[in-house]
């Protein structure tokens, strides 16, 4: 039985804050985007790394929350229908006998396109997993490798692992809400910001955050529940701990997956792109965004912003070389307008 492939304009790698805006560029073109992502929901860094932590360089937002600029791109995209294939990466990529491209993902679908852009910022984020016994069975259920909702801990025993950046900026947002915080590293010395130590460390001394050193033993629970985690200290005490939900964060791998092999011109896992119009070496691929790279390189997302705004139109010149563009601008242009479903004052 012959595969479905499914068939649109753009195929974009990375669902991201970049390949979000580079859909709602397209689709003022007219054009259909696919995206591929490897995170189980859209956002990229801003999702998985800082969904509550505010970011502050994006123009016209003094503060915003990784979340919050997710949404809102989201919001902006919805009008041109964006098909998002998650949880699956980009695998293989062929070009076909019409000069059309496709991809097929680890779960074996398959995208048709006349243009691929690859939008995967700094490649696929995969959590570094502990080595603890029964860690799987618990997963999904009571360890959580990131937090995309602060509310979901209220009340609860939480256990963070970690002395970076992430874990001790989670130990202080979390401590106000939960139950209760333990903060368990392997050793006293934090890799973390000055400032943010210094929180955790007075929030250790008055507010009931409570700082272990040492290593995570044994999960304890059942059914995917967990109910406590022992920890060996530094010099040799065995304690249990009450836990409803682990939280570690020992950082993440970052990798390019098999992107790494489609012949693009890597450099130091960045792809070399012509800056004027994005273009990869290779015809018909296109890449923005962190995991681009050429001279003078900004890695903001403003940046990628621009570079999907240049890309989308550099693409359609080459997907559709018969094809009028709209021009203009979106206060001015009624069929962009029209495109956008909004009615012109």
């Amino acid at each position: 039985m012959e595969q479905q492939v499914e068939t649109t304009d753009i195929i974009i790698i990375g669902a991201g804050p970049v390949g979000i805006f580079a859909v709602f560029e397209a689709g003022l073109l007219g054009l259909k985007c696919h995206l591929i992502d490897n995170l189980d929901r859209p956002g990229g860094q801003c999702t998985e790394l800082y969904p509550e932590k505010p970011i502050f360089d994006i123009p016209s937002r003094p503060q915003v929350t990784g979340q919050e600029l997710v949404d809102d791109l989201m919001t902006q995209a919805s009008p041109f229908k964006p098909v998002f294939h998650l949880g699956q990466q980009a695998e293989a990529l062929a070009r076909q006998d019409n000069g059309h491209w496709r991809v097929t993902t680890t779960r074996g679908e398959i995208i048709e396109a006349p243009a691929v852009a690859v939008a995967a910022g700094a490649g696929s984020f995969v959590p570094k997993k502990p080595p603890y016994p029964r860690l799987d069975e618990f997963e999904e259920h009571s360890v959580d490798y990131a937090v995309h909702r602060m509310e979901k801990y209220r009340d609860k025993k939480l256990v963070i692992v970690g002395g970076g950046d992430s874990a001790l900026d989670w130990a202080i947002n979390l401590a106000p809400i939960a139950g209760a915080v333990t903060l368990v590293h392997r050793r006293e010395e934090f890799r973390g910001a000055p400032d943010s130590v210094q929180q955790v460390l007075d929030l250790a001394d008055h507010d009931g955050l409570e700082v272990i050193y040492g290593n995570i033993t044994e999960l304890q629970g059942d059914g995917g529940q967990l109910s406590a985690v022992q920890v060996t200290t530094l010099d040799g005490v065995v304690r249990d701990v009450a836990c409803d939900y682990l939280l570690p964060f020992m950082g993440l791998k970052i990798s390019l997956g098999p992107i790494a092999k489609w012949g693009l011109n890597l450099d130091r896992k960045h792809v070399e792109v012509n800056h004027e119009t994005f273009d990869t070496d290779v015809e018909g691929i296109y890449a923005i965004g962190d995991v681009c790279h050429y001279p003078g390189k900004l890695k903001l997302i403003l940046t990628g912003f621009y570079e999907a705004a240049v890309m989308v139109r550099t693409a359609f010149k080459y997907a559709f070389p018969d094809r009028k563009m709209a021009r203009g601008y979106t206060t001015t242009n009624s069929e962009i307008q029209e495109r956008l479903g909004v009615t012109p004052k």
